[in-house]
This record gives C-alpha cells, sequence and structure tokens, in this order.
C-alpha cells in the first residue's frame, strides 16, 4: 500500500505547530501504529527526527494510543483503539490525516504526544475506596445482583484514553468521569463515600479546564470501549442528590 500522511508536528507547547507530509508503503496487515514505525525507520535513516506518538500495550488496554485519524478519535472503526486498527481500513493511494488530541485539557507535548495528567487528577479526586482490606475475602462473600455487577463492570472497562474529551466540541470529559463514578457507585463497597466521590471528581473535573456536557453523544459514538452515556445521567443524579442532601 502506498499511502500519503499528513502528521502533526509540534515541538513543544509553547511552539507553533503544522501538518507534514510523508510517503510511506505499508503492508495491509500492519496494525496503524506498525505503519507509524516503518514511517519513523524511513524517517531516522533519512537523518531526520521521527514523528513521537504515545504507545504502550498494542493490546487495546492502555489506552495511550490516543491519536486523532481523519477527524475522528482512534480512527474509522467503532469500538477500536488505534493499535487495534490495521491499515486493511484504508485504502492504496489513501491520503491520511494524522493529529493528537484536541483540548485545553490535554496540552501537547510533542508531536502526537498530549498530557493526560489531568485524568490523574481526577481519579486522584475521589476514585479510590478507602477501606483496609486486610485479608481477600472469598469472591462471593458480598452477594450482588447480576444486572447490577454488569452495569458497574460495563463502565470499569474505561481504559481512560480520552477519545470522549477529543470528540466533544466542548472538550467535556464527563463520560470518563461517570463511568468512574458509576463503576465504583454501584458497588457495595464504593457506596459508603459515594456522595463525597462524586462531589470531588466533578469539582477536580471542573478545576483541571474541561467543558461542559451539552449531550451531542459524540462521546459514546468514539468511545473504544464503547461506554454508555447513561453513565452520565447516573453521574448527574448522584451530584444533584448529594448536593441536596449536604445542603
Amino acid at each position: 500500500m502506498n499511502l500519503t500522511l499528513k502528521v502533526w508536528r509540534q515541538k513543544g507547547a509553547n511552539v507553533k505547530g503544522a501538518l507534514e507530509t510523508y510517503q510511506v508503503k505499508a503492508n495491509e496487515h500492519m496494525s496503524f501504529l506498525e505503519m507509524l514505525d516503518v514511517l519513523n525507520e524511513d524517517l531516522i535513516s533519512q537523518g531526520k527526527e521521527p514523528v513521537a506518538f504515545a504507545h504502550d500495550c498494542r493490546e487495546g488496554i492502555c489506552g495511550t494510543c490516543n491519536l486523532v485519524i481523519d477527524g475522528r478519535p482512534h480512527g474509522p472503526q467503532q469500538g477500536t483503539t488505534v493499535c487495534q486498527l490495521h491499515m486493511r481500513a484504508f485504502k492504496d493511494g489513501q491520503t491520511i490525516v494524522v493529529e493528537p488530541w484536541r483540548a485545553a485539557a490535554f496540552p501537547i507535548i510533542k508531536d502526537l504526544v498530549v498530557d493526560r495528567s489531568s485524568f490523574d487528577a481526577i481519579i486522584q479526586a475521589g476514585g479510590f475506596i478507602s477501606v483496609n482490606t486486610g485479608q481477600a475475602q472469598d469472591g462471593n462473600a458480598i452477594p450482588i445482583e447480576k444486572d447490577t455487577a454488569s452495569l458497574a463492570f460495563d463502565a470499569a472497562t474505561c481504559i481512560g484514553c480520552g477519545a470522549c474529551v477529543a470528540a466533544c466540541p466542548n472538550g467535556s470529559a464527563m463520560l470518563f468521569t461517570s463511568a468512574k463514578v458509576s463503576h465504583l457507585a454501584l458497588m457495595p463497597q464504593g457506596k459508603v463515600e459515594h456522595e463525597k466521590r462524586v462531589q470531588k471528581m466533578v469539582a477536580q473535573m471542573d478545576l483541571e479546564g474541561f467543558g461542559n456536557c451539552s449531550n451531542t453523544g459524540a462521546c459514546e459514538v468514539e468511545c473504544p470501549k464503547e461506554i454508555s452515556i447513561s453513565n452520565i445521567a447516573r453521574l448527574n443524579r448522584s451530584y444533584v442528590g448529594s448536593v441536596l442532601s449536604s445542603d
């Protein structure tokens, strides 16, 4: 496959960036990241600086492969991370535009790499359970209804990649935050601190500079783990209830 890549290059957060055009030959069985590896090998052999992009597990688990491909976070295939996206999803001779996440709360570090530590700050604000674990309990020591457990598991599949923020016209982190809140709120162990948790995490989300949710639904469409926006409704109910109960 002969491809034309238009890749965003930017040396730092305070430096003006621009799209640069490259030609690359790829195999249809390569993943998108492997194709970028080939591009970087070509650039290095030419004595040029390789394109910086984030990656780790390359198995759709870690959420670090945060790229906008042809205007869509993680590319054209729904429910797929960039590392799981294969070049057979594209056509020979196609021009592909590759950009980083675009959000005020995700400042660019270099090229396609952004700083997502704002997500870490939200988790640190309340995305945990304060209990003395002691010896591990048996798996079925606390009965949980199947439907509730399934909802909690679905929310827990969020990998914190930030695609929801990149897809949102307001740069909102509500889908991410609501998934983390819902996961713990649905479990008996997490209900004790639920009211404090939801207030702290929402406050930190606002402090990090994320935009407001206007329910466009783009976050759900682009989420590689297909997290439901019903979690946002659950967060809103929880937040309002916690504020009213504390007054």
